[in-house]
């Protein structure tokens, strides 16, 4: 089997599952996959730095993580959203005392700094930024911890994985076909600039498209066509530089893939680079100027 018909077939899997969880998970169990997702991409992540000899003190990372993701679904839950912003500033602050406190007896470690570091990079570029998934699908709709996902969160969620993977996908045919001229050869040997705006037009359409199958209106948050057009740019351009920054960090470690859970497309953390970037920017366009 070749990695184009691996990566089709982890493809459809993972869409299949993404509807079922989408529509008729129980909150509780959305929660729990969030934490499992981080926890392993976390953990992926903290394979770079090991790759390098750099130390991290990665099962405290993972708490730090889990915490994060976990106390803002239960601050929705709880009916306590307008606290969310401090439980999680609270658990971060927490989180960074913990690191330093833990470095104080390490006699025989020579990279203090780099230790620290690593450690605390590795929880703000996965878990932290994962956790805007978790504000994307609880902000707008609580449900009870055993009832579905709301209409909301689940469309939000679904428009931003589609118009990200679109891209990335656009970018993928595209480049493999016409690439000619290197983006930044130096970071991603493989990634073409008629790849990147293949990638952004192929986003584009796919907002425009998910814009017009819902006639605009996405649960309680009405999006206008102009809205569509925009974030049919922003997406897709978060999404590449999370996709290029995952790739420099694999290169610094001289790693191809973070991980290979998933055949064909590798681990956890190489699902996951473009919509780390793409979640935020989605959330934070619609609490702001939408909502």
């Amino acid at each position: 089997m070749t990695r184009l018909s691996q990566r089709i077939g982890s493809g459809l899997c993972l869409t299949a599952l993404l509807l079922v969880v989408s529509f008729w998970a129980p909150s509780l169990s959305i929660c729990a996959l969030l934490c499992a997702i981080a926890t392993v991409a976390l953990s992926e992540f903290y394979r770079l730095p090991t790759a390098l000899a750099i130390p991290s003190f990665q099962i405290m990372g993972i708490v730090a993580g889990i915490l994060i993701i976990a106390g803002t679904w239960l601050s929705f839950t709880l009916k306590t959203a307008t606290l969310v912003y401090e439980h999680e500033l609270l658990i971060l602050f927490v989180t960074i005392i913990a690191i330093l406190i833990r470095q104080f007896p390490q006699k025989n470690n020579e990279q203090p700094l780099t230790t620290i570091a690593s450690t605390l990079f590795g929880i703000f570029y996965v878990p932290f930024l994962f956790n805007y998934f978790t504000k994307l699908a609880f902000t707008w709709e609580c449900p009870s911890w055993l009832g579905p996902l709301g209409p909301t969160g689940r469309l939000l969620v679904l428009y931003l994985i589609a118009v990200v993977k679109i891209t990335d996908i656009g970018a993928f045919v595209i480049g493999s076909r016409l690439g000619r001229h290197k983006l930044i050869p130096r970071i991603s040997p493989n990634k073409t600039w008629e790849g990147f705006i293949g990638g952004v037009i192929a986003g584009w359409l796919a907002s425009l498209g998910f814009y017009l199958l819902l006639d605009g209106q996405f649960g309680l948050i009405s999006m206008s066509i102009y809205d569509a057009l925009i974030l049919g740019i922003l997406l897709p351009l978060a999404g590449m530089v999370g996709d290029l920054t995952e790739s420099m960090l694999k290169r610094a470690a001289n790693s191809k893939d973070a991980g290979q859970l998933i055949p064909g497309m590798g681990g956890a953390l190489d699902l996951l680079d473009s919509l780390l970037f793409g979640a935020p920017a989605l959330y934070m366009y619609t609490k702001i100027l939408l909502a």
